[in-house]
């Protein structure tokens, strides 16, 4: 067997592989649309829940979620961010900036419910947060905090450093380089670890199971400081809670669905403002 047939076999088990994905992906999100489709209605998403959540809305849900994502990535990206480039720009390779990188590494693979304990730990009890989406926004924030570190990292490695010598050889101070030069060129692909991050905050259940989230509240939070419902809570409650299961499918349909499309939405969002820099660089 050539070069050139090997070539071709490797290509097209590539290409199957790929269409198995996105088959598997397709029949589940048209899975969830053909389920959760009846009730979805201007109602449902603006109601509060009534009898049990059986009845009603998931507006204190989905408010819940979006507090969440708000807050966590206001606190996540600065400081991801800052970080990415104080380990790239600054610091000088030594067994200190390599114990971070590990550490920023195995932060990165640790399991959620983990988080969730130390947000029960340091936020909801030492520092008497208690359970409220201020403890819970925190615990996202450190959950996903890692995977903008990396990607932000990468992103400012794949600046030549070319750019940042003839920019430094001007008289150019080094912040001004990073900022005028290197972060704008880097921007895309620090969008990537952001849109990973808003899809993983936007869905995780057991570190706000820990530090907020509440069974039943048929009202929106008072500040930062109250409990709330969100969404990927409210889903996992309602599938096992033992409620009637006629009464609940589909509400359990339907919140998944507006799960879906909430992430699919504000990826969209990221994914244009990443293309709109990709394109702004490459003129």
């Amino acid at each position: 067997m050539d070069s050139r047939t090997t070539e071709k076999i490797a290509f097209g088990f590539l290409r199957a592989c790929i269409w198995v994905v996105i088959a598997f992906v397709a029949i589940l999100i048209l899975y969830i649309v053909i389920q959760g489709y009846s009730i979805m209605s201007w109602e449902f998403l603006t109601e509060m829940p009534k009898n049990r959540m059986t009845e009603g809305g998931i507006y204190p849900a989905l408010m819940g979620t979006a507090y969440l994502v708000g807050i966590s990535m206001a606190v996540a990206i600065p400081l991801g961010v800052l970080s990415a480039i104080y380990l790239n720009e600054y610091a000088k390779e030594s067994r200190s900036t390599w114990i971070i990188e590990m550490a920023i590494n195995n932060l990165a693979g640790t399991p959620s419910v983990v988080f969730g304990l130390f947000g029960l730990a340091l936020f909801v009890k030492y520092l008497a947060f208690k359970p409220s989406i201020i403890s819970a926004s925190l615990t996202l924030s450190l959950l996903i905090l890692p995977v903008v570190i990396r990607a932000s990292k990468e992103a400012l490695i794949t600046v030549p450093q070319e750019h940042r010598e003839a920019s430094l050889a001007l008289g150019v101070t080094k912040w001004k380089t990073i900022s005028n030069i290197v972060l704008p060129a880097s921007l895309p692909g620090i969008v990537t670890g952001i849109i990973l991050s808003i899809g993983r905050v936007a869905g995780e259940t057991a570190p706000i199971l820990f530090t907020g989230a509440a069974f039943f509240l048929p009202r929106l939070p008072e500040s930062v400081f109250s409990q709330f419902m969100a969404l990927p809570y409210h889903l996992f409650i309602l599938a096992t809670s033992g409620l009637n299961p006629m009464e609940t499918r589909p509400i359990q349909y339907g919140t998944a669905l507006v799960l879906l499309i909430l992430v699919l939405l504000i990826n969209s969002i990221a994914i244009v403002i990443r293309k709109h820099y990709r394109k702004k660089l490459n003129r």
